[in-house]
């Protein structure tokens, strides 16, 4: 079996960690660089549910696209839901490496991943400075109704569920996406020319000036259903590593959802 830090060079060759953004937290949280592995988990999230898991099955390794310290920190004591995870982790015998920004910029990245859940034609870049975003075709074109639907039946299913800014009946040809928070990149969006953006996170006036501006259908999804796909991908490049090494890895996605919210309720609402 391959030791912990073979197996990290060859994940930060996937997704070099000098590419991350400057405020973010990636690479090793905790782990031994000699100890062997033979089993890895990749999640969204490193919360204990995930910690939990990887117990559960045996891992050495798990692998996420979340950091668990983004904003630093100055104990790991187990009082604190973020130490107990660590404190879990290492009796255990099992490191944690995370993925974030970098993976959102490698090719393929995140959205790459994102696209290809949906079964979308990636053409390029959103944003080609930084790799971040895609532009994908539809072929044969469909409606906002129908991408939407899409979306909903090939993202894994959340509370929230996927909502919709825009013409039901609109035709969509042409698509950007983003894997996670995406409001920020609206400006791309609509440089690129695209007929819809799939995203998470947006936000009330965000939206609202993006209607205003142009037809742009918007389809909003849950952030930890957009990245989830991501794991997939990134498994399927772990095990072809393994196996141009000879490793023989067991790599495990977790289907565990982490997604924050927990339930969704529709009222009729206050008379009017």
């Amino acid at each position: 079996m391959p030791r912990l830090s073979e197996v990290i060079a060859e994940l930060d060759a996937l997704w070099p960690p000098e590419r991350a953004e400057s405020w973010d937290a990636v690479g090793t949280v905790c782990g031994d660089p000699d100890a062997e592995v033979g089993r890895v988990l990749f999640a969204v999230d490193p919360v204990q549910e995930i910690a939990d898991e990887a117990m559960a099955l045996g891992a050495d390794l798990v692998v996420t696209h979340h950091p668990l310290y983004l904003r630093g920190t100055t104990t790991v004591a187990a009082g604190h839901f973020k130490g107990r995870v660590v404190h879990g982790l290492i009796k255990h015998d099992i490191a944690l490496h995370v993925a974030h920004t970098n993976a959102d910029t490698a090719d393929p990245g995140v959205s790459d991943a994102l696209a290809g859940a949906l079964d979308l034609r990636v053409t390029g870049p959103l944003v080609p400075e930084n790799n971040l975003g895609r532009i994908c075709e539809l072929d044969p074109p469909e409606t906002l109704a129908a991408f939407a639907a899409r979306a909903a039946k090939r993202l894994p299913a959340t509370a929230q569920g996927i909502r919709v800014a825009g013409d039901p009946g609109m035709t969509v040809r042409r698509v950007a996406v983003s894997g996670g928070s995406g409001d920020s990149l609206f400006e791309a969006v609509r440089a690129a020319g695209v007929d819809a953006f799939l995203t998470a996170d947006l936000r009330h006036h965000p939206v609202s000036e993006a209607t205003q501006q142009s037809p742009l259908g918007l389809v909003d999804a849950a952030h930890w259903a957009t990245e989830w796909p991501w794991c997939e991908q990134a498994a399927a490049q772990l095990d072809a590593i393994s196996d141009r090494h000879g490793w023989d890895l067991r790599v495990h996605v977790s289907k565990t959802v982490t997604d924050p919210w927990s339930f969704h309720h529709t009222s009729p609402g206050a008379p009017n």
